[in-house]
């Protein structure tokens, strides 16, 4: 498969084929043509932000696409399903990568996009800096560094390694697509995969804290929890 849609193809070919690739992949038909007619990784980035964000009210979930979708919420992990499967659907592959914290904090999980040499990365958050990242990234390594000043645990900067490229393609679809429970074997597989450190030998030590104004910024979320529950980034 070509990692982005071929340049003859019309917006409706486009439409029609991944339609009916989110068809084959067990989703109902008007799912699949929502999600087709996406397109963009802009477009896919603004769909999977208009979702309420999954505060896990009721105990920790891992839903597929078609759960997240069913429920109208998700969090990072679940979001990068839909964008994963989104960019699939428009001709792309379906690619996420891991970001690992610190003890006391917990990952992030991003679906990734080229553009040229270029990376980019789809990322649903609560908060206002784990999010969208154009693709002017040389490397995985560039990327995650990108989220690292803001990657933080109260005034903690938290953020350690990330993950190779994993493809979703894999896995079977009935594993993240449109599985009815928790996506354990996926999202396990992300945390086992291959990571890489980002942090320099010691240097955790030396870290400065954000400071006050960063804080404060960083307090801000798009949808304030409305009970006790488990959130990731």
């Amino acid at each position: 498969m070509t990692s982005r849609p071929r340049q003859h193809r019309s917006a409706s070919t486009i439409r029609e084929l991944g339609a009916a690739l989110g068809i084959r992949l067990g989703l109902p038909r008007g799912v699949a043509a929502t999600l087709a007619g996406l397109r963009t990784p802009a477009r896919i980035q603004d769909f999977v932000n208009r979702l309420q964000w999954n505060h896990e009210a009721d105990g920790p979930t891992g839903r597929s696409v078609a759960g997240a979708l069913r429920h109208g919420e998700a969090h990072c992990v679940e979001a990068a399903f839909i964008a994963a499967c989104g960019l699939w659907m428009a001709g792309e592959p379906p690619l996420l990568m891991d970001l690992g914290a610190a003890r006391g904090d917990v990952d992030h999980v991003v679906a990734l996009f080229r553009r040229g040499r270029h990376w980019g990365a789809i990322s649903k958050s609560n908060s206002p800096f784990l999010r969208y990242r154009d693709p002017i990234h040389r490397s995985l390594r560039e990327l995650s560094i990108s989220y690292f000043s803001q990657y933080v645990k109260k005034r903690r900067k938290t953020l350690r390694s990330y993950s190779v490229s994993i493809d979703l393609r894999r896995f079977d679809p009935t594993l993240w697509v449109t599985h009815g429970g928790f996506c354990h074997e996926v999202i396990d597989s992300l945390t086992a995969s291959r990571h890489f450190e980002i942090l320099p030998p010691d240097a955790a030590a030396m870290l400065r804290p954000i400071d006050e104004i960063e804080a404060r910024s960083n307090l801000l979320r798009d949808d304030p929890p409305r009970g006790r529950g488990i959130s990731s980034p």
